[in-house]
């Protein structure tokens, strides 16, 4: 959900240069850490090679831990990464396309099963909300008679977040149900009316979920299996069940830094605050095959996915970037967009775009929260993934 989060810095928000959001998880100062081990690769990389180069830096000078990357190029050939440390206890290497906590991704997989609904006539984009959670939304300038389902996947919504970091944090194992959640969130003012503003907000698709589990019956993680996961051939990516804190194939140990400045191992935790909006585990080379797959129209009818792609100024982002329905549209600086999201959740976080041409990106580094650095050189790496 963060996002795994808005700029304080919330868990689950995409960041601001990147790094999103209205209010994200508090950034702290990033180790320096040493140790680079050599590319893995599904098609041998030439040396030196850009990305390489990149995830070195990451790892030398922003002091992530680990680093990973899944790119597919102007050639069409797929190539993966590694960089640091998998394991900062016993040294153990980076997995080769190692599983990650995907943070706010998993609000593009969330917004997929909306839209799908929409297609099939069980979901009104301009609907209010009250139309399917009725009496639910109400408060201290708010009211889900005023609210429309496209607000909530576009961020437009006003509607207050319920992230609490600090709350989380402090008992990172514990089960969180979504009417709780939304309850923190109920508890507060609105942020501005609906529809004026654009403001990240885990709230806006805490709510979506919810939707969906209303018109479908079905519990949220079963519908983005069956809809998205199994459609789309994923098979490294996983929305946990209840109570579930194991990431459960090969993966990097995920680290945040804790007030002494140590690195804190925070890979086993309860993804059940992100739910909707931050739960999910993948592979950077899963998320290049979803983002590839819901822009070829594999996932979507061609009227939702324009819907998806049509924006707003999401300027929190980042120069020229756009927000549509759970999916971010970031300028290229050899010219044209590139779409995903990207996810921030305590230990990781992830970064990534693909193009409508088919070039495609995808890197995930074990440190969050970390330095604003680690975003501003993240995008980077993708930017010059795609570009090169």
């Amino acid at each position: 959900m963060n996002d795994t989060a808005p700029q304080h810095h919330r868990p689950n928000r995409p960041r601001r240069h990147r790094r999103g959001a209205a209010a994200a998880v508090t950034a702290v100062a990033a180790a320096v850490l040493a140790g680079v081990l050599a590319p893995t690769a599904a098609t041998a990389a030439p040396r030196p090679d850009a990305v390489q180069q990149r995830l070195d830096a990451l790892v030398r000078a922003d002091g992530v831990p680990a680093a990973l990357a899944t790119v597919k190029g102007r050639d069409g050939r797929t190539r993966t990464y590694t960089a640091g440390v998998g394991d900062l206890a016993t040294g153990a290497k980076v997995p080769a396309d190692g599983h990650v906590r995907i943070g706010s991704n998993t609000k593009t997989f969330t917004a997929v099963v909306v839209l799908q609904l929409v297609a099939e006539g069980k979901v009104g984009l301009d609907t209010d909300i009250d139309t399917y959670l009725p009496g639910l939304v109400r408060g201290d300038g708010f009211d889900g008679r005023t609210i429309t389902v496209r607000q909530l996947l576009q961020h437009t919504s006003g509607l207050p977040e319920y992230m609490d970091t600090g709350r989380v944090l402090a008992d990172p194992r514990r089960y969180y149900e979504p009417r709780e959640l939304l309850d923190a969130a109920l508890a507060q003012q609105a942020h501005f009316a609906p529809g004026t503003r654009w403001e990240y907000n885990n709230t806006n698709y805490l709510l979506a979920g919810m939707i969906v589990q209303k018109v479908t019956g079905r519990p949220l993680g079963e519908e983005i299996t069956k809809r998205v996961i199994d459609r789309a051939g994923l098979r490294h990516t996983a929305f946990p069940t209840p109570g579930d804190t194991a990431i459960h194939a090969a993966h990097p140990e995920g680290y945040l830094r804790a007030e002494d400045g140590s690195l804190r191992d925070t890979t086993e935790l309860d993804p059940s605050w992100g739910w909707a909006a931050g739960a999910m585990v993948s592979t950077t080379t899963d998320l290049n095959t979803f983002y590839s797959a819901l822009l070829t129209g594999r996932l979507l009818p061609a009227a939702q996915l324009a819907q998806m792609r049509t924006t707003v100024p999401a300027d929190a982002l980042g120069p020229g970037v756009r927000y549509g329905l759970g999916l971010i549209g970031r300028p290229l600086t050899c010219g044209g967009t590139a779409w995903g999201h990207g996810g921030a959740i305590p230990g990781y976080e992830t970064f990534g775009g693909t193009t409508d041409d088919g070039r495609t990106a995808s890197i995930a580094v074990t440190l969050f929260p970390g330095d604003e650095n680690i975003g501003k050189h993240a995008d980077q790496a993708v930017d010059e993934a795609l570009c090169r």
